[in-house]
């Protein structure tokens, strides 16, 4: 697992964030929604690398935020206000 890049996540990273947060999401709805093929928006693939989410091993291979990616969400939450 690789570390942040920077120690503010981007802006898109934290919609991306956002979104998976807001509820289960299936692989497919992610991929479907944020797939990019510009590798300036690779907000997909650098959330799993950087270890933000995670997909279950499910039937809908869902999509959820792992520990780090909640850590990472409350506190640009936190440093909003």
């Amino acid at each position: 697992m690789r570390k942040p890049t920077s120690p503010s996540p981007s802006l898109i990273m934290l919609q991306f964030l956002t979104w998976v947060a807001d509820r289960p999401r299936s692989y497919t709805q992610a991929m479907e929604a944020w797939r990019s093929t510009c590798p300036r928006l690779s907000v997909w693939e650098d959330a799993i690398i950087e270890g933000l989410v995670r997909i279950e091993n499910d039937t809908h291979r869902t999509v959820g935020l792992t520990e780090r990616g909640r850590a990472v969400l409350e506190t640009a939450k936190a440093h909003a206000f």
